[in-house]
């Protein structure tokens, strides 16, 4: 069996909430669980250029994406199995994409259209 995709996990955060600071061990552990994805750990205020037209309501709120793309973008809390297990399932996801080669169109992601464009663009800055 092929190794499983890697996938872009970004965390977007703010210094200043407490919940994304509770959070940050929790996405260190993530990596270190699953070191094969590429991870981004992204202050919407520092980085605001990169973070675009995003709209981030509730922190801290992560993104996956696969080969430009988004295949999950919302919050999260800060415990890590629950993001391990959403790692994994949208892992598989895109292995089962590419050992059809399939080349997916965007998944909805139950967010306005404006907002699945400016993930999407994210991840296309980042991949």
């Amino acid at each position: 069996m092929s190794a499983l995709p890697v996938l872009d996990v970004v965390c977007l955060c703010a210094a200043w909430c407490g919940t994304c600071r509770e959070y940050e061990a929790a996405f260190a552990e993530l990596q270190q669980g699953a070191p094969g994805h590429r991870y981004r750990w992204i202050d919407i205020e520092d980085e605001a250029e990169l973070v675009g037209d995003i709209d981030v309501e509730t922190f801290p709120t992560l993104m996956v994406a696969w080969q430009g793309r988004v295949l999950f973008a919302g919050p999260v809390l800060p415990r890590v199995g629950d993001a391990q297990r959403l790692l994994a399932v949208q892992a598989e996801r895109a292995a089962a994409w590419q050992a059809r080669g399939e080349v997916p169109a965007q998944p909805a992601l139950g967010v306005p259209e404006d907002q699945v464009r400016a993930y999407v663009a994210l991840a296309h800055q980042l991949g």
